[in-house]
């Protein structure tokens, strides 16, 4: 039954040169006002995306926006009536948990379907190849069998609710799978609905969280930290030109302890407290900057802007 309820709305989406090859392949799942999948399936300049439904009517697509913050990205196509998914919360999956995966394994097998448990939630998980990276944040860890081509497909729990979109898998190790969580493609969702686009706030910053040492003069003043620092090549600042952080006077080696009087936490850190705002939003940083602590009120700015 859940199978049968969900599989309609899950489908594959594809990535094609101009000259007709394939050039990515994945799955997506349909919700109201477009198409879920993930970013790196179909950020792929000068591609030619379809859509193929269940019926295996192939339908060109047009992407909307990727998130430039999340392995996400909404795509749509003409017509209307598709059958649609229902989203769950993934705030309340726990570890052990069943979840079944549905997706176009190895860009060939169409909506297969495997099951698992969740390994671990709230994991903190680098994916890409070499030559492009990304971090994903809050990644869903499951042992359910998710394979190349099941990218941007759901994971979906015991009432055929999806709880996350699938998106990475480790080659180094047996069933050991990432997805992420379907609250944070919830904001992109809500985004294109009202206003065409996915936006994000951006405060400009490199950090790194820090814990004081043991001992020190500001061990009692904060547990977990946000520490700016430059990037790893040359020309990484810290604190980008012109952003936000940049015009209330951020420097390197400040370190955030709090986003409006809430202290920072391991898994509740910048990143997770900025994303809770909305572009234009103003927000209070507590700050620490050698031995001196001070509050600065911050205007958030729009990702991309």
């Amino acid at each position: 039954e859940i199978f049968r309820r969900v599989s309609p709305s899950v489908v594959i989406v594809e990535a094609v040169a101009t000259f007709g090859v394939s050039r990515a392949q994945g799955s997506g799942v349909v919700v109201e006002g477009g198409i879920v999948t993930n970013r790196h399936v179909v950020d792929d300049e000068g591609a030619m995306l379809f859509v193929v439904n269940n019926d295996g009517e192939e339908l060109p697509a047009q992407l909307v926006d990727v998130d430039p913050l999340q392995d996400i990205a909404i795509v749509r196509v003409e017509g209307s009536d598709f059958p649609t998914v229902t989203l769950g919360d993934s705030d309340a999956i726990r570890i052990g948990q069943t979840v079944i995966a549905i997706g176009n394994t190895l860009s060939e097998f169409r909506n297969t379907v495997t099951k698992g448990v969740v390994s671990g939630i709230n994991r903190r998980v680098t994916a890409g190849d070499t030559l492009n990276t990304e971090v994903i944040e809050k990644a869903i860890q499951t042992d359910a069998a998710i394979n190349p081509g099941n990218s941007g497909g759901p994971l979906i729990n015991l009432l055929g609710e999806v709880v996350a979109i699938n998106t990475a898998v480790s080659f180094e190790g047996e069933s050991v799978a990432f997805a992420i969580p379907i609250n944070e493609a919830k904001r992109a969702i809500e985004d294109v609905r009202e206003f065409g686009r996915i936006v994000r706030p951006w405060l400009g910053v490199r950090y790194m969280l820090v814990s004081p040492q043991e001992g020190s003069a500001t061990e009692e003043r904060y547990e977990v930290g946000a520490l700016i620092v430059s990037g790893t090549q040359p020309g990484e600042p810290g604190v980008f030109a012109g952003s936000p952080a940049d015009k209330v006077g951020l420097k390197d080696d400040d370190v955030i302890i709090a986003v409006d009087g809430q202290a920072l936490e391991e898994n509740l850190a910048l990143a997770e407290r900025i994303s809770a705002h909305r572009p234009g939003d103003v927000i209070t940083l507590t700050v620490l900057r050698g031995q001196e602590t001070f509050d600065v009120e911050v205007t958030l700015a729009e990702y991309g802007e």
